[in-house]
């Protein structure tokens, strides 16, 4: 009788061990836990590290943005334009503003466009100290750009009648750079200068005494440009040419033959001539004699 209960017993203990191992598989298999967070060999929980974005460099000179005599570069902007726009020689700009790289300016980056020792009034205007440079021509008979004398052309005669603008003392007294027949007249939104007709090889003139600021084809849509700075106040522009005969920085006389007619970056030869007025693009009309 004690076999057979003996047996039983240990049956019995059997199917117990048998159901508490399999309780015990089933707890052991949990769902896996988030781990919200590290912790530290104490076992305390440490807060997840938060990845900070290091603070952004303002562009050169951007606490001057908007004040007088400052220039915020635009989209497509360069150094020439930039200068043309303001009335100003590039290599100037260079300088005021210590640019290492002159081909390298960025959107945004706030330009000096006036002399360091210049005052600018919140209407635009610069005032300039006792004793400050203009420009002085040379005598002429200076060279072109490859060493060799150029030809000086005899100006066309002016009429008697007076310039449609007003006096002006800064006003150099302009002439035609070309006696070719006007093709299209000023127009503040679409033309910024004149567009007058000639021949390839047709003699372009300098309107008035002058510096050259700038002799290149860099400025897109004027394809082989002369830009003259006459003084503080007027530049003037002679685009399209198919031969530049001066270089930058050298000095011109008032109808000196500074260029040959063409049409590099147009679509016939032509001469588009510009006068700026502090960098803003006036009616030629307005300050050249009639004809």
């Amino acid at each position: 009788m004690w076999g057979w209960q003996g047996r039983g017993a240990v049956g019995s203990m059997v199917v117990v061990a048998l159901l508490m191992a399999g309780c015990a598989s089933k707890t052991t298999n949990r769902a896996p836990v988030e781990e919200r967070g590290a912790q530290s060999s104490s076992g305390e929980a440490v807060a997840p590290s938060v990845a900070v974005a290091a603070p952004v460099k303002p562009l050169p000179g951007a606490e001057n943005a908007g004040k007088p005599g400052y220039y915020s570069v635009k989209p497509g902007d360069t150094l020439i334009r930039i200068g043309l726009e303001t009335g100003q020689n590039w290599r100037d700009l260079v300088r005021w503003n210590g640019l290492d790289n002159p081909n390298l300016i960025e959107v945004g980056q706030v330009l000096r466009v006036v002399p360091p020792s210049a005052t600018v009034a919140e209407s635009g205007a610069v005032t300039r100290p006792v004793g400050a440079a203009v420009v002085a021509p040379v005598p002429a008979g200076s060279t072109r750009a490859n060493g060799t004398p150029t030809a000086t052309a005899t100006p066309a005669p002016a009429p008697a009648a007076p310039a449609a603008a007003a006096p002006s003392e800064d006003d150099p007294g302009f002439m035609w750079p070309t006696s070719g027949a006007l093709l299209a007249g000023f127009d503040e939104a679409k033309n910024k200068g004149l567009d007058l007709a000639g021949k390839a090889g047709d003699p372009v003139l300098a309107a008035a005494d002058g510096r050259v600021v700038y002799a290149g084809a860099g400025l897109r849509g004027y394809g082989n440009l002369i830009i003259l700075k006459h003084n503080n106040t007027f530049l003037t522009a002679y685009a399209h040419n198919q031969l530049l005969l001066v270089k930058e920085d050298q000095a011109v006389r008032k109808g000196q033959k500074i260029a040959e007619m063409g049409n590099s970056d147009a679509d016939r030869v032509k001469l588009h001539f510009e006068i700026r007025r502090q960098g803003k693009p006036v009616d030629p009309s307005r300050y050249l004699p009639a004809r």
